[in-house]
């Protein structure tokens, strides 16, 4: 899908409270509490949260826990930044939610050992490519960024329409030792596994196109922390 360029949308975001400026991101590296308040509640992230809807429902539906949201794009970031702006308009305030206009490649260089809680990756860019598979989010080179910042026992939550890029997915959690808690190829079709989940954009599109949502839920080796 080709992204469409918004003009000013970096020097828009490089303005707004929430989003943390790149030259300071790697001094929070283990003090994201710190930077959230005084509370210690989880921290968890989502890796390419595009236009924010699923983080930002999150983040109402949790106030008990801190929320980033890291996106590579700034024309893409922008939307979520306006639809946080939009809700604190109509008197909605989110203290747990904070953005990082990052790639995903730095995630050790921004947060600690055991740091976050859970991670979340939603309709991820499936890369066809072979010899792009090192670029998708939940192969091995990023599963073993995840295993350093996730605390013990922590979750990795994916979703895609994509069957190939989930069977690549399941294929590489499991070469890497990661333990699958949860795996359905119809998501919307399970009434127990779909109790309370939160729909992306993307997810709303697709599911009314009739495609099968596929989620996985893991977690890393056990005797890796």
């Amino acid at each position: 899908m080709r992204l469409r360029n918004i003009p000013g949308a970096r020097k828009e975001i490089a303005a707004d409270r929430y989003v943390i400026p790149e030259d300071l991101q790697p001094a929070l590296k283990g003090n994201w509490v710190g930077r959230f308040g005084t509370n210690p509640r989880p921290l968890y992230i989502e890796i390419g949260m595009g236009k924010g809807k699923f983080l930002t429902s999150l983040a109402q539906q949790n106030p008990d826990i801190n929320y980033i949201g890291i996106e590579k794009y700034s024309s893409v970031l922008v939307r979520a930044v306006r639809l946080r702006e939009a809700l604190e308009a109509q008197g909605t305030v989110l203290d747990n939610l904070l953005y990082l206009r990052m790639d995903a490649e730095k995630l050790t260089d921004v947060f600690a050992p055991a740091e976050v809680g859970r991670i979340y990756l939603n309709f991820s860019d499936p890369w066809p490519k072979d010899r792009h598979a090192k670029r998708r989010l939940p192969g091995r080179t990023f599963l073993r960024r995840y295993r350093q910042i996730l605390v013990p026992d922590g979750q990795l939550e994916f979703k895609t329409d994509n069957r190939a890029l989930f069977n690549f997915a399941l294929s590489e959690a499991e070469e890497e030792g990661w333990r699958i808690d949860l795996c359905t190829y119809d998501l919307h079709a399970d009434p127990r596994l779909c109790a309370g989940n939160v729909m992306t954009e993307y997810e709303e599109r697709f599911s009314a196109q009739g495609n099968p949502i596929c989620k996985m839920v893991s977690r890393p080796p056990a005797d890796e922390h």
